[in-house]
């Protein structure tokens, strides 16, 4: 199966330009603890809740912060037409909950979570992934920027 039959398409995008308040906004109106950041119509990092939380306001940042300031620059994302397995895998390896989908010209088109992948038909392969990324640390955590 492949990663296009389960990745969730409409997806809101956020400028980095725009304040940490305007993402969280956007967050709570399409109901995602994740955005894609793009500009000039690439994508150029992602901001998480946690991002939020802790790169912004446990660091006393105010709500006009642009989101450039505490988004995570280092993207790592999948392809539309790459197989769920492999990406269950990397989202193990990475740590990852979510991973943007870009098309094989790299323009964002979907993004995939792991429940997404579980509820597309690889119960067992998630669930390998979900220990993995449930373990302390990890590339992404946020003591590490």
């Amino acid at each position: 199966m492949r990663v296009s039959e389960c990745m969730t398409r409409d997806v809101t995008i956020a400028n980095p330009q725009e304040t940490i308040c305007d993402a969280a906004k956007m967050m709570a109106d399409c109901d995602a603890g994740v955005l894609p950041v793009g500009e000039n119509d690439r994508l150029v990092g992602v901001i998480t809740d946690r991002d939020i939380a802790v790169r912004g306001v446990a660091e006393g940042k105010a709500p006009n912060t642009s989101i450039r300031d505490v988004m995570s620059a280092e993207v790592r994302y999948c392809f539309e037409d790459d197989d769920i397995d492999d990406v269950l895998r990397t989202m193990g390896e990475l740590q990852l909950r979510r991973l943007p989908v870009l098309s094989r010209d790299k323009r964002l088109v979907g993004i995939v979570s792991l429940s997404d992948l579980a509820t597309g038909g690889a119960s067992a392969p998630a669930g390998r992934a979900l220990r993995d990324i449930a373990r302390p640390g990890g590339e992404h955590s946020q003591t590490r920027h």
